[in-house]
């Protein structure tokens, strides 16, 4: 059925209208169950390093530095994929990026199984970097792409929820493979081969962007994709012609043109480089703190006394707390909007990380760590959510990679600034450092834009 109060399909109406319009369907939910299991594996590779090098800690007699590096060899390829993703994104499509990162990272995670050294294990990681980071801005572009204006973001969110199932099956490949022998991360890196697989399901399976398509002048293409979600909301078919632009969508902002993608310079043209300013903030500040508390928390652990299966268990019960963090952002990314959720959940953010620093008991760790995974999966919901709907569409994709792919120049630093830390004034300084790091997000939130139920610009 037809939204209440939407004007019948046709007279005239553009393809981007006609799909704005639309309930959420089936056919929407298959395209993120699709594009979010793709999410989850994404989630599920970059969480199994976490529990490989604090296995190789021990089996491979790791230095702090070469830990350091293992993990963030594998950011270096995320911010070189992500940059280099989006911009294909806007040049070949959505859904053709997307099939192909997930083969590379797929067949470089299950590559690194048969690592015999740090150098070839780098070398992989870095290789599997290069997917893993190209992947998360292109499959939330496509997905902002189909998603009814009024719940956009929330549909977003929803996406970025997969992040949480990935990760906790990380926590439990981790928990119950890892420990099992020397050979368990290896066969847990078997396990992180399944995307390579999957990419032909998303190759197949996944429609291409409707905005893509009008843009690249592929009309009769976006009209058949049109068509099906139509059909699946029992639409009848447009009695006039329709036009591919939508004339009531808002247009690029002032100083920017939706015909020409224009290159990554494009992002800093007067209309844009606030927005672009801050949503680069936010990427930097949050990626910092999310990977430096995370990739480390295993090893942190263990440095203070835990056991190897103490440590992955308590991981894996701090985890789950991301779920119910995604379903708060999830309502009040439309209720509140995007950009005060994001500021509240990333002052939240660094309340958690302050309490998970200065905690002395298991279960004030477990407590302490629970509350930063809800409030800091919540802001990284509320940041998905907010990132692709900034730009037009020539420049909607590479907004997207660019802005992730300079946030992963934090994730880079993140790990290798764990070590001195920690010499410096223990666990309590390293998260006190993350804190402030949020901090600095949430003010970069600030000078986002408010596009709660906008149409997307053309």
């Amino acid at each position: 059925m037809q939204p209440t109060g939407s004007p019948p399909p046709g007279g005239g109406a553009s393809l981007t209208d006609r799909l704005d319009r639309l309930p959420f369907t089936r056919r929407h939910g298959r395209l993120v169950v699709g594009s979010g299991v793709g999410w989850a594996l994404d989630a599920m590779d970059v969480g199994l390093i976490a529990f490989v090098i604090a296995a190789l800690r021990v089996q491979w007699e790791l230095s702090p530095t070469q830990m350091s590096w293992i993990a963030s060899v594998g950011f270096l390829g995320m911010a070189l994929g992500a940059s280099v993703g989006g911009l294909l994104a806007d040049r070949v499509g959505r859904r053709q990026v997307f099939a192909l990162t997930l083969l590379v990272y797929g067949l470089a995670t299950g590559a690194a199984a048969l690592a015999t050294s740090v150098a070839a294990l780098m070398a992989l990681r870095f290789v599997v970097g290069l997917g893993l980071g190209a992947e998360l801005p292109v499959a939330s572009t496509l997905v902002s792409e189909f998603a009814p204006a009024r719940i956009r973001g929330r549909v977003v969110v929803v996406l970025e929820a997969f992040w949480a199932i990935g990760w906790m099956l990380a926590a439990l490949i981790g928990y119950l493979v890892v420990p099992s022998g020397d050979d368990g991360w290896r066969w847990a890196l078997v396990i992180g081969a399944a995307p390579a697989a999957y990419a032909i399901v998303v190759r197949r399976g996944l429609p291409e962007s409707v905005r893509f398509l009008v843009a690249r002048g592929r009309t009769a293409e976006a009209e058949r994709v049109v068509r099906s979600f139509e059909e699946a909301a029992g639409v009848p078919a447009p009695r006039a012609t329709v036009t591919p632009a939508s004339p009531r969508a808002a247009g690029p902002p002032e100083g920017t043109s939706h015909r020409t993608a224009g290159g990554p310079s494009a992002l800093w043209t007067p209309g844009l480089r606030r927005r672009t300013a801050g949503a680069w903030g936010v990427w930097f500040f949050v990626n910092f703190s999310y990977y430096g508390a995370f990739t480390w928390l295993p090893s942190l652990l263990v440095a203070d006394g835990y056991t190897l299966v103490q440590s992955f268990g308590y991981t894996l019960v701090i985890t789950l707390a991301q779920l119910p963090g995604y379903a708060a952002a999830a309502v009040l990314v439309e209720r509140w909007g995007r950009r005060p959720t994001l500021a509240s959940f990333l002052v939240g953010s660094a309340v958690a990380a302050v309490l998970l620093g200065t905690a002395g008991t298991p279960a004030g760790v477990v407590a302490a760590g629970m509350l930063l995974s809800f409030f800091n999966l919540g802001a990284w919901g509320a940041l998905y959510a907010v990132t692709p709907e900034i730009y037009p569409t020539a420049l909607r994709a590479t907004g997207a990679g660019w802005a992730a792919g300079f946030g992963r120049v934090a994730s880079i630093a993140a790990p290798l600034s764990v070590p001195p830390l920690l010499v410096l004034g223990g666990t309590a300084t390293v998260f006190g450092v993350f804190a402030v790091a949020f901090v600095l997000a949430a003010g970069c939130a600030l000078a986002l834009p408010e596009l709660r139920g906008r149409v997307l610009d053309a």
